[in-house]
């Protein structure tokens, strides 16, 4: 039997503004859709200029059928530090958190945990810095962030603003492996795999896939990018137990490998 998957997208929006030079959140939103995510990632989802209003208003996304992460910035900001996280189907959000992250830039990750049709899973969404230095600083400090966590089946997923190989940020990230991608940027002619997913132990992962279908070409200088997952044997064992009405539990350590 073929095993269950979720499809779970990254998409750096550049505020919603297309190389038109139009901000059109709905022309984000029929990309977002025609991706055919379950669980999205979303980078510069808000203005940059304090309070930093929501580029893609939320009352939008939900009126399209997605469910908007709480992630507790105020001021109407869609997420924390541009990063946003939105879900549909029988995904549930049960936690979510800020990693804090070294730099010049102002930058966080996100963290979500979820209860889904193929068991738990923590969702880190991130938007790495311009300069090689301080992205090897912050995948370091969201791999100290992640190991001070309960163990769960991690995705790690967004923009990881990097041009060369992943080997020294690879380094850094340990057992969640940055999946070999193709280009996503800049979207007409996309040459470089900035838009990445690292999958930790517990996680089948499929091949990483730009979405390419207009108007993606247009709307943002970043393609989508998006990926089918597969639990383990192990952790899909613990899916029952949810459709018996209990909360997600993740597996220990061990039984992850």
């Amino acid at each position: 039997m073929k095993a269950l998957t979720l499809r779970i997208a990254t998409y750096n929006l550049q505020k919603c503004v297309g190389l038109d030079l139009r901000r059109r959140p709905d022309r984000s939103l029929a990309v977002l859709e025609s991706t055919g995510a379950d669980l999205v990632v979303l980078q510069e989802a808000d203005k940059r200029m304090p309070p930093r209003p929501a580029a893609l208003p939320d009352e939008m996304a939900e009126a399209n059928g997605w469910q908007v992460a709480d992630l507790g910035e105020p001021g109407g900001s869609l997420g924390w530090h541009g990063n946003a996280f939105l879900l549909r189907g029988k995904s549930r959000v049960l936690d979510t958190g800020h990693i804090e992250l070294p730099g010049l830039e102002p930058r966080g990750a996100i963290r979500v945990d979820l209860d889904t049709p193929i068991g738990p899973l923590r969702v880190i969404g991130v938007h790495l810095g311009l300069l090689r230095r301080y992205r090897l600083l912050q995948v370091a400090a969201i791999r100290r962030a992640i190991d001070r966590l309960p163990v769960w089946p991690t995705v790690i997923a967004g923009d990881f603003n990097d041009w060369g190989d992943m080997q020294a940020l690879q380094s850094h990230l340990g057992p969640y492996r940055i999946q070999p991608s193709r280009g996503s940027f800049p979207a007409p002619r996309p040459i470089a795999a900035l838009d990445r997913f690292a999958i930790g132990p517990g996680l089948q992962p499929g091949e990483p896939t730009p979405h390419i279908a207009q108007p993606a070409r247009i709307a943002s200088d970043h393609l989508p990018v998006w990926i089918d997952i597969a639990a383990t044997p192990a952790v899909a064992a613990l899916a029952p137990a949810r459709r018996r009405g209990h909360s997600a539990q993740a597996p220990d350590r061990d039984r992850l490998q």
